[in-house]
């Protein structure tokens, strides 16, 4: 019976080594032509490795975190071959967990991150196999049962147990935090701050967003705005847009621009690209896009790859005042936050007016304090009379 290798796929010359994080298939279970066999994480993608036709799975070459380069042998499918048709011995090597027989690789995973033991989850799937359904229920915190007063004399062990838990960074984690070390320690990181009034924004998104979602297909945020506000400024300060190699200065004739979006794994930055030729409605298309797949964990490679500037909204979250960090080789990145209603001076009086924090971080080697606090007012300006991004003015 022929044997069909499975193999870790090429990876871009920027991306050195992955780790096999899910085998969602074990020794012996059928498979399908495209079905996705095993997942290998790098750090920026999580890549999935489907089966290149029917049969059986032979057996697993590289188990859950093994680390492996491209075009390493992962496993072996017998072509042809059914789930009940006996496989010849070979030296299959699985992960050593007396459990593998009644639960996959990603819920003895999640076994393991949860701190709950393989003999103490009871499976509610099929023969008995252990779902992730099943570790979630288990480690879930049983109800606390009344106690009795404590004298105020115990020490802290007496009290309660003190419960410490380590697990392994992902690759994406880590790579994150080397990278965020690296630009803090290689760039000459500076932030200037600006606020901007987002009345006129808003009222153009009331006064639109239904016509604007019915024609488009999607609906009409701030993002677009500020993304629209920042290609202009970029193309009228092109020092923001350029980058460092070496001794040069890379001037970009065009503007890819990323937004940071959060998901399971960590912050991933999605580029846009030639955002000065998109509209709007382009953009937040754009935005919809990346952001779905970046929670279905689909973002492809060249999704992630390049990148001009950098756009992250942390008032999404509730930030107030952030200062952001470069995402080298880039040499500026824009940071928004909440949107709250303050009081300010307008005409010499006091009225309410919904106020955004803005905040610019740049490589003050490549920009100069007067042409980052001027990029940054343009992007206010813009925003603040959105008709003049519609414009170019």
């Amino acid at each position: 019976m022929m044997s069909m290798e499975i193999l870790t796929p090429t990876l871009p010359e920027s991306v050195t080594e992955a780790t096999v994080v899910a085998w969602n298939k074990q020794v012996g279970d059928a498979v399908r032509r495209d079905e996705i066999l095993v997942e290998i994480e790098t750090d920026k993608v999580v890549l999935e490795v489907p089966a290149l036709s029917d049969g059986v799975l032979e057996s697993i070459e590289e188990v859950v975190d093994a680390v492996v380069v491209g075009e390493q042998l992962l496993g072996r499918i017998a072509v042809g071959a059914s789930a009940a048709t006996p496989i010849a011995d070979t030296d299959i090597v699985t992960e050593p967990d007396e459990s593998s027989s009644h639960s996959s690789p990603s819920v003895r995973k999640l076994m393991a991150e949860k701190g709950v033991a393989p003999d103490s989850v009871q499976g509610s799937g099929k023969k008995g196999r252990v779902l992730k359904e099943d570790v979630e229920a288990a480690s879930a915190p049983a109800p606390a049962a009344p106690q009795a007063p404590q004298p105020a004399d115990l020490d802290s062990e007496q009290q309660g147990e003190r419960v410490e838990r380590r697990v392994p960074m992902t690759r994406l984690r880590a790579t994150i935090a080397d990278r965020l070390l690296s630009a803090k320690q290689n760039t000459a990181m500076l932030t200037t701050f600006n606020e901007v009034n987002m009345q006129a924004a808003m009222e153009l998104r009331a006064t639109h967003k239904e016509a604007f979602e019915k024609t488009h297909g999607v609906r009409l945020g701030f993002m677009s705005i500020f993304v629209q506000a920042a290609t202009i400024a970029l193309q009228r300060f092109p020092e923001v847009n350029a980058s460092i190699d070496g001794k040069d200065i890379v001037y970009h004739g065009f503007c890819d621009v990323g937004i940071a979006v959060s998901s399971e794994r960590g912050l991933v930055v999605p580029i846009l690209r030639n955002t000065e030729a998109m509209s709007v409605a382009d953009v937040e298309a754009g935005i919809v896009h990346y952001a779905k797949r970046a929670r279905d964990g689909k973002l492809a490679m060249e999704d992630l790859m390049g990148g001009t500037f950098t756009i992250t909204n942390g008032g999404v979250f509730g930030s107030m005042l952030s200062t952001p960090i470069l995402n080298p080789p880039q040499s500026a990145i824009l940071g928004m936050h909440n949107i709250q209603k303050r009081a300010v001076v307008e005409n010499d009086e006091i009225v309410i007016r919904p106020m955004m924090y803005l905040a610019l971080s740049y490589d003050h080697r490549i920009i100069d304090g007067q042409q980052a606090v001027t990029f940054l007012k343009t992007i206010k300006e813009l925003v603040e009379d959105p008709t003049r991004v519609l414009l170019n003015i």
